[in-house]
């Protein structure tokens, strides 16, 4: 048992020589660009801090529109929401909501919905309704601007 130990800490040294030569290396390259841990090259500290920026400057401009824009709803989802206008998400959320609180899912099969008459009159009518016809069913209620 002895003889593997030694060979295990001979085995640790020569790593250990190994790890602090290529930390060497890696800092003479650094002003240029960084390794990763898995060999792959990075960009220098100058290039990485301009891609983040760009990156983050993508996600702030994002934020306000698209599906997460509010925009005018038709008097029976206005009704249904309280409010006049409203982003797609936070529609489909309140619905959701709605149908937790009443408990409007089938039990028997949890992608069926079973509509009550303030449901039906934002789905045509329809007494069940599909988990996945939820959008199909609100787009025509989201006005589209004109502009």
């Amino acid at each position: 048992m002895a003889s593997g130990l030694n060979n295990g800490t001979r085995l640790f040294r020569g790593c250990r020589t190994l790890l602090d030569s290529l930390k060497s290396t890696t800092q003479a390259y650094s002003s240029a660009a960084a390794v990763s841990p898995k060999g792959e090259l990075k960009a220098s500290g100058a290039a990485a801090s301009r891609k983040k920026s760009e990156a983050g400057e993508k996600k702030e401009g994002n934020r306000s529109g698209g599906i997460l824009k509010s925009v005018q709803v038709s008097p029976a989802l206005a009704g249904f929401l309280g409010m006049s206008e409203s982003s797609r998400p936070e529609a489909v959320k309140q619905i959701w909501s709605y149908i937790k609180l009443n408990n409007l899912q089938n039990p028997a099969n949890k992608r069926q919905i079973n509509c009550d008459e303030k449901l039906k009159a934002i789905f045509d009518g329809r007494e069940n309704v599909g988990i996945l016809e939820i959008g199909k069913l609100l787009s025509p209620h989201f006005v589209k601007s004109s502009s």
